[in-house]
């Protein structure tokens, strides 16, 4: 670069060359080293996805996403565009040069754009921990001028580009709301201290014993000393455990605890709510998406809530018969509601779905740690889709031809076959998304829009919340899947809500009341 911006970005770097901070010398030059092809950066997503919690999870996953798209940015296209000459290093002193000067283009810096990149990425999930990172990844882009690599603008220009890359990721990914913003209806719930009536299902093989923490058990009896815990092994019958332990708690007039995945907190909601029982989740499964959806992402937060008596309501959706149900839900046809429900195939906490979906979330899963939830979806996508049969079916009355549909229980964000959250967890709605198979060009266009991140206004996409739904012309449907679990497909079934039904420990923010 020539001009004014060459002359004072060779003044400044001439005056980094000649300062002498102490300790520098020490700091600087290793941590820049240690930053070559992100591997300190991918070294901290490690330590916060093992050592964050939900949050350090999300922080990594979104730091890494960030980090790589700033990378190929910044090292593929900007390098390549704008070729500028590195530094000379006659005024760095020798103590503070690399062992192996790079040769490409000065212009950006890729360190600082990665570092950038994975700080503010982690500051999007997490504000604590991007005040951890932030201060290091400032230490890095300027390590970049003081062992004589790059000039200032170079770094600053990598610094924007990777607060920008960090950025795109919210347009396929929107970051989990904070508290503050929380829309949860809280209620009171019996408070317990200690545990006392207490009763916890602890399924055993749900993964709910993390490495380099303490067992589950453990945990449990640490935090409540007092509560009841019915360990669920291998080759024990969990449902008959969370019957008794649902018995245990009415007839005390206790709570009935559960500490593993999804599906044994679905087994267990279904038992709550039918018992007229409140529950604790203990979120000890693999990605635990109700308890963090409630706001119980840890042991602690379920802890502290059960011994202060906060909690949130949850609806439970329902699966019924449709053969034995009516639109209304009274199985006499009147639209009244006063009737008969139909014969309930299952209850949901989180999700149901049919066609695609499940093998979609599969495949996504094994993946998303690796590569981050949107491009995991679309190379998921891709895989599912080659060799998929579109469904038939008749939905409200209407003929439709799918690949799949996905019905949450409350409306979940963002839009697209990526859902990662849903605010509020009692609004009462299905959000009912299907992705339509019958378009000119539609696999096609499906495969387009989800690599480019732009699903969810695509017309073959589409989204609706509802309070029920009616599914017919199922013979050919096998299975339907909920909250990880699969059960045979009724020719008809009625999709619903029992709104509010489920009461659900979770810590109150600063400043909430139950209402």
């Amino acid at each position: 670069m020539t001009g004014r911006i060459g002359r004072i970005d060779r003044r400044w770097f001439a005056r980094v060359a000649a300062a002498r901070p102490a300790g520098a010398d020490r700091v600087l030059p290793p941590l820049s080293t240690a930053a070559d092809h992100g591997r300190l950066w991918l070294a901290s997503a490690a330590a916060l996805a093992l050592a964050g919690g939900p949050a350090g999870g999300r922080a990594a996953r979104r730091g890494t996403g960030a980090l790589a798209l700033a990378s190929l940015t910044a090292n593929v296209v900007a390098k390549w565009a704008v070729r500028r000459d590195r530094p000379g290093l006659g005024a760095v002193p020798l103590v503070r040069r690399l062992a192996k000067t790079p040769w490409t283009s000065s212009f950006p810096s890729g360190h600082a754009a990665s570092a950038a990149a994975f700080a503010t990425g982690v500051a999007l999930e997490s504000s604590r921990y991007g005040l951890v990172v932030a201060p290091v990844a400032a230490a890095v882009a300027f390590s970049r001028v003081y062992v004589g690599v790059h000039y200032p603008s170079d770094v600053l220009a990598g610094c924007a580009l990777g607060v920008a890359a960090a950025a795109v990721t919210c347009y396929w990914w929107p970051p989990r709301p904070g508290e503050e913003r929380d829309a949860r209806t809280r209620v009171a719930a019996p408070a317990l201290p200690g545990g006392e009536g207490l009763v916890v299902v602890l399924n055993t093989g749900s993964g709910s014993d993390v490495p380099g923490r303490p067992p589950a058990r453990r945990r449990l009896e640490q935090l409540l000393p007092r509560a009841e815990i019915l360990a669920c092994g291998p080759g024990d019958d969990l449902e008959r455990l969370l019957d008794e332990g649902a018995a245990l708690a009415a007839g005390r007039g206790g709570v009935l605890g559960v500490c593993g995945g999804d599906g044994t907190v679905n087994a267990a909601a279904n038992r709550a709510v039918a018992a007229g029982l409140a529950l604790a989740v203990f979120p000890g499964g693999t990605l635990n998406h109700f308890a963090q959806d409630a706001g119980a992402a840890t042991f602690e937060d379920t802890a502290h809530a059960v011994e202060r008596g906060e909690a949130v309501r949850v609806d439970l959706a329902r699966v019924l018969d449709g053969d034995s149900a009516d639109g209304d839900g009274d199985g006499d046809g009147d639209g009244d509601g006063d009737g008969d429900e139909g014969t309930v195939v299952a209850g949901f906490v989180n999700t149901f779905s049919i066609g695609l979906y499940p093998e979609l979330v599969r495949r996504r899963e094994k993946l998303e740690g690796r590569v981050g939830k949107w491009p995991a979806a679309a190379v998921s996508l891709l895989a599912v889709l080659r060799d998929a049969t579109p469904l038939r079916v008749r939905i409200d009355g209407h003929d439709r031809v799918l690949w799949l549909l996905f019905a949450g229980n409350g409306r979940y964000v963002p839009d697209g076959l990526a859902p990662s959250h849903r605010p509020r967890p009692d609004d009462g709605l299905l959000d009912v998304r299907t992705v339509d198979a019958e378009a000119p060009l539609a696999r096609t266009r499906l495969i387009l829009s989800s690599l480019g991140g732009a699903l969810r206004r695509s017309r073959v996409f589409g989204t609706e919340r509802v309070e029920r739904l009616r599914i017919s012309g199922l013979e050919d449907v096998r299975d339907l899947a909920y909250d990880g679990e699969v059960a045979p497909a009724p020719a008809t079934l009625l999709l619903d809500k029992r709104r509010g039904a489920l009461t659900v420990y979770s810590p109150a923010p600063s400043g909430a009341t139950a209402r």
